[in-house]
């Protein structure tokens, strides 16, 4: 059966919340995931070549037996699909630089057939209710996966076309991050900013505390702080073996469970330069 619409989300939990939300509609609109965060890690080739990125992720997870570039080309696969169709397309995005960088990777693939490009833009207003207040964040950064399926169905008929114009510059400045290439992109005032890892690592520092400590209190703060940037629990383990591999601080436990995993920063980390 063909699709009228395809809907196109960042991440898993995001695309599940809004295959509920179609289905409570009686919509039968395909919904593809982009799993990559967008936001972190080199992109020079990043269309032209699966492996840039899916070597970039196994070094973070750390899983030697998981296939990242069987994984990576059929999203690449996925997504060639998307612009060989004549569905529309409609992006969802929240206010979050992984969101928006898909938005814009989105457009350069699509860029010559703009008629088909769709929008539907999600902010921290967009949160309502009780349930929403934990997630409320001082630098009001929003992603897709935040918004459970009862706020997706409610925001359903604000699908947009994206003017060829606005798609023209979308793409610009996705090859603009390209070329870039940094370590980190934040998104802040509608606009991209470069950052390193030596930036996080900076603030797990800060946020530790001298002796043993749970790991996973020194993550929640920093995923929870204004980074211009949703940080994930995986990227923040990956930074505290890296910290640890250099000497910055030891881990004991188990590096995959957080409950049980503890750090205790060295003198030499926590002494003013």
């Amino acid at each position: 059966m063909t699709m009228s619409t395809i809907h196109i989300t960042n991440g898993d939990v995001a695309a599940d919340s809004l295959r509920k939300a179609l289905d409570q509609a009686g919509r039968r609109d395909a919904v593809l995931a982009l799993r990559d965060d967008l936001a972190v890690g080199p992109l020079q080739g990043i269309d032209d070549t699966p492996q840039v990125r899916a070597d970039f992720w196994q070094r973070v997870s750390g899983d030697d037996t998981r296939d990242f570039i069987g994984e990576f080309k059929e999203q690449a696969a996925e997504l060639n699909a998307v612009v060989d169709a004549t569905t529309h397309v409609v992006v969802w995005h929240g206010q979050s630089a992984a969101d928006q960088l898909t938005l814009r990777r989105v457009c350069f693939h699509l860029r010559e057939m703009p008629q088909r490009l769709n929008e539907l833009r999600l902010s921290i207003d967009d949160l309502t209710g009780e349930a929403s207040a934990p997630l409320r964040r001082p630098d009001h950064a929003t992603s897709v996966g935040m918004f459970a399926p009862d706020l997706l169905l409610q925001r359903l008929p604000g699908a947009a076309p994206i003017s060829v114009l606005r798609i023209g510059r979308l793409a610009l400045e996705w090859q603009e991050v390209k070329l870039a290439n940094a370590e980190l992109r934040r998104w802040r005032d509608n606009t991209f900013t470069s950052g390193t890892f030596a930036d996080l690592d900076a603030q797990v520092l800060e946020h530790a505390v001298e002796g043993w400590q749970s790991a996973g209190r020194v993550a929640a703060r920093l995923m929870a702080a204004d980074n211009g940037l949703l940080v994930s629990d995986s990227l923040v383990l990956w930074r505290l073996r890296e910290l640890a591999a250099s000497g910055q601080l030891q881990l004991r436990g188990e590096t995959k469970t957080w409950r049980s995993l503890e750090i205790k920063v060295t003198p030499a980390a926590l002494s003013p330069v």
